[in-house]
């Protein structure tokens, strides 16, 4: 479970309140952008809602306070999509190294 802090509370076009964790944040060209995922995810071992997840963007009011909208430029939800695959790429690379050197140790012994 996510902490609590991490957690926000987002109103639907139904008008129906759905909690969601933060599950990541990635600066791409100084803007900021939030990966929102359903608490239940979390809750439940139902595979299907762990699918849902949602892209924000970052914006700041003009007190200073942060909040988050929704994206409503095609071509700069894009580049979020590409900036997000392409981080999860790294990640799974980094994962692949890590078994290699693993395997290697396991050689030497």
């Amino acid at each position: 479970m996510p902490d609590e802090e991490n957690i926000i509370t987002l109103v639907e076009e139904d008008g129906k309140e759905r909690d969601y964790a933060i599950d990541e944040i990635i600066e791409i060209d100084d803007a900021k952008y939030a990966v929102l995922i359903p608490v239940e995810c979390f809750e439940e071992d139902e595979e299907g809602i762990c699918e849902e997840a949602i892209i924000m963007k970052y914006e700041v009011d003009e007190k200073g306070d942060e909040y988050l909208s929704d994206i409503e430029d095609d071509e700069e939800y894009e580049r979020v999509i590409e900036a997000l695959e392409a981080f999860e790429e790294d990640d799974y690379d980094y994962d692949d190294d890590d078994e290699d050197e693993d395997d290697d140790d396991e050689e030497e012994f």
